[in-house]
């Protein structure tokens, strides 16, 4: 089959697939945006386009319509030099998808379909300290997935990482939804018991040593991190030799930003500094791939936290490398973690609760060792990518 896969910041989601769907005889293309700095996976068409914002309740609708606007006219251009795809698989989160049945209305087309906004039981709303919606403010959040609708009701079929992000779609799409995630490659993610590594300017951390880890893309509230942060004091004082690493960069992320030019990381910093030793805890900025998977491997316990929203690739990373997860207690990460068997659900808010699980799991490794094995072990029969979720996927676009 010919196969378009549209993602402006590709491979994305796509990065198992397109090579899959390579090797399994398919003729593979790419379209994504000019801006894209993601290392080139494949050959690939790159559309010119400027976001601009909005105004308005329609405004997110007229930003993201202009974009899809955009790549429809990018795809005329290759459908007049011959491309001429049987599927079209795209991300519906930015609009790319919106028109492009209008230039190819005979291929079959599908849409990652991540997740649905609202305004009950998913992040609009649930932290009060940061969002305590009003009328308007529960307007702009649905007025919000006017794009999202549109691109799945007139897409073909749909999917979704998790079963709780596919039920933020109305009962009629969900069922097009096939629930499939993108996989980790648990032979590659596992458990290293000689694992090592060096934090910049400071201290060698191997496997056994007493080390909390923490990664998200960006340290934000949206990911819990103003929870850890206020947790730490207590677990630090309690557990002298921790060393605690924090990776994720200083970008505003899925929230909006702090005012006054500030960000989330030194916000929340400054507010727990002085009870600190700060020379325990190494903020490592966004991290190569190999850094990354060597901090889980020498982590002796891994906070996570999110609001009821999009589930992170991290935290199923961790499961597959042993960690012992602490996970806040929200979907989705309710659907990856069993309490007390493949990790410890906390209550989102609950800073004391957070300081005493991570002092008590931290305090006694050896008896997290079941957790540890059922947690890679559920990593490896639910989200390996090579035996589980890849042939899910590849069934998904094949329209097997």
């Amino acid at each position: 089959m010919r196969i378009l896969l549209v993602h402006r910041n590709f491979p994305g989601q796509f990065r198992y697939l397109a090579p899959a769907l390579i090797k399994a005889g398919h003729k593979v293309g790419v379209l994504t945006w000019e801006g894209n700095k993601n290392p080139d996976q494949l050959p690939a068409a790159r559309y010119r386009h400027e976001m601009q914002p909005g105004k308005g309740l329609a405004g997110s609708f007229a930003q993201y319509a202009d974009l899809g606007a955009t790549v429809a006219r990018a795809a005329e251009v290759l459908r007049g030099r011959g491309t001429s795809p049987d599927v079209v698989f795209g991300t519906i989160s930015w609009g790319e998808t919106l028109f492009l049945r209008e230039v190819w209305p005979d291929a079959r087309h599908l849409g990652y379909a991540e997740f649905l906004y609202g305004t009950e039981g998913r992040d609009t709303g649930f932290d009060p300290e940061f969002s305590t919606p009003d009328l308007n403010g529960r307007i702009a959040t649905m007025a919000r997935r006017a794009h999202l609708m549109m691109a799945a009701m007139d897409a073909d079929a749909l999917l979704c990482p998790t079963r709780w992000q596919a039920s933020t779609f109305p009962e009629d799409l969900q069922r097009k939804i096939t629930v499939g995630h993108d996989g980790v490659d648990t032979a590659r993610i596992a458990p290293d018991p000689a694992a090592s590594w060096k934090v910049p300017g400071g201290p060698l951390l191997t496997a056994g040593d007493e080390v909390l880890t923490f990664v998200n893309r960006n340290l934000e509230p949206y990911r819990g991190y103003h929870t850890l942060m206020r947790a730490l004091p207590k677990v630090m004082e309690a557990r002298p030799d921790l060393q605690v690493v924090l990776v994720g960069g200083d970008e505003p992320g899925y929230g909006p930003a702090p005012s006054g030019g500030q960000t989330w990381k030194q916000i929340f910093l400054d507010e727990v500094k002085d009870r600190l030793d700060l020379s325990r805890l190494h903020f490592t900025g966004r991290v190569v791939y190999d850094d990354f998977l060597k901090i889980l491997q020498v982590g002796r316990a891994h906070a996570y936290l999110s609001y009821p929203f999009v589930l992170g690739w991290s935290m199923i990373e961790a499961m597959a490398v042993g960690a012992c997860v602490v996970g806040s207690r929200t979907a989705p990460v309710e659907e990856a973690i069993e309490d007390g068997v493949t990790g410890h659900l906390m209550d989102f808010f609950d800073v004391e609760g957070w300081s005493d699980k991570l002092i008590e799991v931290l305090s006694d490794p050896e008896a997290q060792n079941p957790v540890r094995a059922a947690a890679r072990q559920h990593a490896v029969d639910t989200y390996d990518l090579k035996t589980v979720c890849l042939p899910k996927l590849m069934r998904f676009v094949e329209g097997g």
